[in-house]
């Protein structure tokens, strides 16, 4: 594309050099013109370009522990699903939130105050007559507020009996009393927080009408959510998010994008009632042969009324699971562009391989999807359960369960993989994890049904990501230990534009680029004999 220009340049000097006078000297004016404009555009075009080269990270020893009792041998709690949140106004406090799975269902809050150098344990409170917490999710408003929802649990099966919402000013240091804000059999409650607007929350949850044993006695029970704009004092009245047509729909994820839009996104399981209904019993086995779509629900109104797109509709199922707590799909929205991203794993070539698509925020068509682990196709091990995280420059960093050194497809690894081009290609994995780790280890392993939870933590940074997962390398399939460790990844990336220059000079080029060959055709006209008879 160089010499192109090059070639544009001596065109535009010989033409300058061959001017005539009267209306042919005019046309040769804009022709030089139009051609001068074309070459500044081609430029523009070409830096814009010469700056989209792939990022480069590094982790950053040492890999180290979330959860206190992780050195403990006698504590043998089984920590996961972490979620990570980095306050806005203090940016050296980040918060993760967990459930623990065993030997007695919990939850737990883990609060850093050195951007996760150290760790404290904040004791979360009990409602009154009310058991511990459990599955809680976090978000922190955008002036500051740490809110936490949890569920409480009761009866013979352990199932939900109401959902609770706890408050801090302090970075999650200390917290309010709990405050019920969703009735009986709340399932999979996600919490979302507007980022621009202080005390606008969103609730996200399945609400069930009744259960059994490791299953929903029916389909049709749907993902609901509500809001409040008073940072949870008062809340509006639920709405239903998927549609009836979705009559599986589990595993809801949520997002607020730039223009304040809120994003579901969730699985619709088809006819699979191996897993919806419990049809394993809680066994291990094959999973489901048919087909789970993926889909996204987006209101423009704060929730009130939603408009779905599906994603993907022929997703193949890798594993067996408890219905009461899937795996989760992962959403990022960029808040510069308002590009959507979406994630989950499937094994179309015949092992889990994590995937993406995207789409522009007003776009109906996904584009994708995009193929994430750089393991050889086909080659018999698991890369699953991606998280997604948009920095603000844009990249898109994926954190991912990853079992390609083991050939017998049980330990795992934990890799993150990054996108400088709005997800159409990744760069090498980073390997995050420090030592392997069994995959056989957790809540359901006498069951060949071990859980490593339903989903990973990441934030992301123009200069880096921070990642927390479960490990298991403190546990055995005896104590079914599990714990959080973290690690931190450096980008170092210096020839990459910010996002508005980039996006400046690829638009403005190719602007400029269309008034040169404007500006040509109409010079050319004027110097042909036909313009001048």
């Amino acid at each position: 594309m160089t010499g192109a220009v090059a070639a544009a340049a001596a065109w535009v000097r010989r033409q300058v050099e061959t001017l005539g006078s009267g209306r042919e000297a005019k046309g040769g004016l804009w022709v030089a013109l139009g051609a001068a404009l074309l070459l500044l555009g081609a430029g523009a075009l070409i830096l814009s370009t010469s700056f989209d080269t792939p990022v480069e990270g590094k982790r950053l020893d040492p890999v180290s522990p979330v959860n206190s009792g992780a050195t403990d041998p006698a504590d043998i709690s089984a920590q996961n699903s972490p979620t990570v949140e980095r306050s806005p106004v203090d940016v050296r406090t980040l918060v993760v939130a967990n459930r623990i799975d065993t030997p007695r269902y919990s939850c737990a809050l883990h609060i850093s105050s050195d951007a996760g150098a150290t760790w404290t344990q904040t004791a979360v409170p009990a409602p009154p007559g009310e058991a511990v917490c459990y599955a809680p999710d976090i978000a922190f408003g955008a002036d500051g507020t740490l809110y936490m929802s949890f569920v409480t649990l009761r009866g013979v099966g352990n199932v939900p009996n109401a959902a609770w919402l706890v408050r801090s000013t302090d970075g999650g240091k200390t917290l309010s009393k709990p405050e019920r804000v969703l009735g009986r059999l709340p399932f999979q409650v996600r919490l979302e927080a507007d980022p621009e607007r202080a005390g606008r929350l969103y609730l996200t949850w399945l609400q069930a009408s009744d259960v059994g044993l490791y299953r929903f006695t029916e389909p049709g029970n749907p993902i609901r959510t509500k809001r409040s704009d008073d940072g949870g004092d008062n809340w509006e009245r639920s709405t239903r998010v998927s549609s009836a047509e979705h009559e599986r729909a589990l595993a809801p994820s949520t997002a607020v994008g730039p223009d304040g839009d809120l994003y579901v996104l969730f699985l619709d399981l088809g006819d699979d009632r191996l897993d919806y209904e419990g049809g394993h019993g809680g066994r291990g086995g094959p999973p489901y042969p048919g087909r789970w779509k993926l889909v996204l629900a987006r209101s423009e109104d704060a929730g009130i009324t939603w408009e779905e797109s599906v994603v993907e509709d022929q997703l193949v199922p890798t594993e067996r699971f408890i219905v009461f707590i899937p795996p989760f799909p992962s959403l990022a929205v960029d808040g510069e562009s308002g590009r959507v991203y979406a994630s989950f794993q499937d094994r179309r070539l015949g092992d889990a391989d994590v995937w993406v698509w995207s789409r522009l925020e007003d776009e109906r068509e996904w584009e994708g999807p995009t193929r994430v682990n750089d393991t050889p196709r086909r080659d018999g091990t698991e890369q699953y359960l991606p998280k997604l995280a948009v920095a603000p420059d844009g990249r898109l960093d994926v954190v991912y369960y990853d079992r390609r050194a083991d050939p017998d497809d049980v330990i795992n690894e934990v890799s993150l993989q990054s996108s400088s081009d709005e997800g159409e290609s990744f760069g090498e994995r980073i390997r995050l994890s420090d030592r392997p780790f069994s995959s056989k280890i957790g809540f359901g392993s006498e069951r060949d049904m071990p859980d490593l939870g339903s989903r990973l933590g990441l934030l992301s940074t123009d200069s880096g990501a921070f990642a927390v997962w479960t490990d298991t390398r403190g546990g055995t399939i005896g104590s079914n230990k599990q714990d959080l460790a973290r690690a931190l990844v450096a980008f170092s990336d210096p020839t990459r534009l910010s996002r508005p220059a980039e996006l400046l000079l690829r638009f403005g080029g190719l602007a400029l680029a269309l008034a040169g060959l404007l500006l040509v055709a109409r010079g050319l006209f004027r110097r042909s004999p036909a313009s001048s008879a």
